[in-house]
């Protein structure tokens, strides 16, 4: 029973209960049941199961309730509704909030079965396209790349064909438009699914320690090395290695990151001996590397390496036919702190302000503002008061724009980057979290747009 399939079984009905435990039991599953909600839900957090089966009515706690928090608790169990109380109007609240499938009672015992085969038949299908996205399951985890433009059409039908090969990937972006999603997706449709997927950040570490990150080190090779320590490759073993923003390491390292490619074998800090590895590389970057390799700033050999297949992501502001999709996607996210007021409508003004906006920070600014909406809103539609001062005031000075004043979306970005530098006292930090983008894509606008810091 140890790699069988993990079922909950939530019911108050002790004969139904125990009736489907001996079925399930006898068909091979490892089966926990509880008589009441509260209980259902202190098993399911302390181990993880792949279906649960809930009533509909239960003393104190709700089916539909069960269901909302069983989302917080473990996002990745499929829970199906079972009911004496059938009605089109039950399933399709049960279903809009987050139940895979219902039943009615009294039910026979291969109804129970072949729901179960379904969805384990769902859970190991490699998931496609669909109208609204792309959707796969990492990590167990179910996710989703938002967009039905033609260029995120095109972009799903890359990742299916480059998956299945070990060649490495390159994704390109600006900050935001979710690279390291994309890198998660490839994994994901890969062999390699079921082995790690170790991602480094190439911009958090300092150069002295980066090396010994990634290829580890062996007792006594440098004062503070107490002892051996495997590195960030050797634990990405079998699986997938995905350098995010690469273009921010020394050419030192990435000497070593090419040597480590191309021989399949790293060797740890202070030790002669050599060790292989087998990884696929995935690297990001919102770099143009071509400019970086021309500067010298970048390796060209190490360059041509990782770009066998190169991934390039819109900005935002180049597929505003998606904004409505990940508006609603977002929504429903961060619906989930306002059960008793959710927001379920958007003000046909905020709608057109997020169709002119420039979007400097892509995907994550507008899920930022979506989420700052979700606290601040009042009310159970968004409106524009809800939204950060920095887009209240471009959506002004876009409107002086419409009566005549001639300014262009890149004059009123630079104008509100400077305003809400401004005040926020000149602090980086703290004013590129306002405006949804990292500090390097604030410093970069910075520099294009002339703009002076204390």
């Amino acid at each position: 029973m140890e790699n069988a399939v993990k079922i909950l079984i939530v019911d108050d009905e002790e004969l139904l209960r125990e009736g489907c435990r001996r079925l399930l039991d006898m068909s091979g599953y490892d089966v926990k049941t509880a008589g009441e909600a509260e209980s259902g839900l202190r098993l399911a957090a302390a181990e993880v199961f792949e279906i649960a089966f809930v009533d509909f009515r239960m003393p104190g706690m709700s089916g539909i309730d069960f269901i909302r928090r069983m989302q917080e608790i473990s996002p990745s169990t499929d829970v199906v509704m079972m009911t004496g109380y059938a009605s089109i109007e039950m399933a399709v609240e049960a279903m809009k909030n987050g139940a895979r499938d219902y039943v009615a009672k009294p039910f026979e015992a291969e109804q129970i079965l072949e729901i179960v085969r379904k969805l384990l038949q769902h859970r190991q299908a490699p998931k496609v396209a669909d109208s609204a996205g792309f959707a796969f399951t990492f990590n167990d985890r179910p996710m989703q790349i938002i967009g039905a433009g033609s260029r995120m059409q095109e972009l799903y039908a890359l990742i299916r064909k480059v998956a299945p090969t070990d060649s490495t990937v390159l994704v390109q972006g600006e900050s935001g438009t979710g690279k390291e999603l994309v890198a998660k997706a490839v994994h994901a449709f890969s062999p390699r699914k079921h082995k790690p997927f170790f991602a480094m950040d190439c911009g958090s570490l300092v150069e002295s320690l980066f090396e010994s990150e990634l290829f580890g080190h062996v007792r006594g090779s440098f004062t503070g090395a107490t002892a051996t320590k495997h590195g960030a490759f050797e634990l990405a073993q079998g699986g997938t290695f995905f350098f995010d923003e690469i273009g921010n390491i020394s050419l030192n390292v990435q000497a070593k990151i090419l040597r480590a490619i191309q021989e399949r074998e790293i060797r740890r800090v202070g030790s002669s001996q050599t060790i292989p590895v087998d990884v696929r590389v995935i690297a990001a970057t919102n770099l143009d590397l071509k400019d970086a390799v021309s500067g010298g700033q970048f390796r060209e050999d190490l360059y041509y390496r990782i770009s066998v297949i190169p991934i390039v992501l819109p900005p935002l502001r180049e597929r505003l036919e998606d904004i409505e999709l990940l508006m609603d996607h977002f929504i429903q996210k961060h619906n989930k702190r306002r059960r008793h007021n959710p927001i379920g409508k958007v003000a046909e003004p905020v709608r057109e302000l997020f169709q002119r906006y420039s979007w400097p920070g892509n995907i994550r600014e507008l899920e930022n503002m979506i989420e700052r909406a979700a606290v601040i809103e009042e009310s159970s539609e968004l409106t524009l008061q809800s939204l950060p001062p920095h887009i209240q005031f471009f959506n002004e000075r876009a409107g002086e724009k419409n009566s005549g004043a001639p300014l262009s979306l890149a004059e009123v970005e630079k104008e509100h980057i400077h305003k809400i530098l401004q005040e926020e006292e000149y602090n980086i930090s703290r004013a590129a979290r306002c405006l949804g983008i990292d500090r390097k894509t604030l410093y970069d606008k910075i520099r294009r747009y002339g703009l002076s810091l204390p």
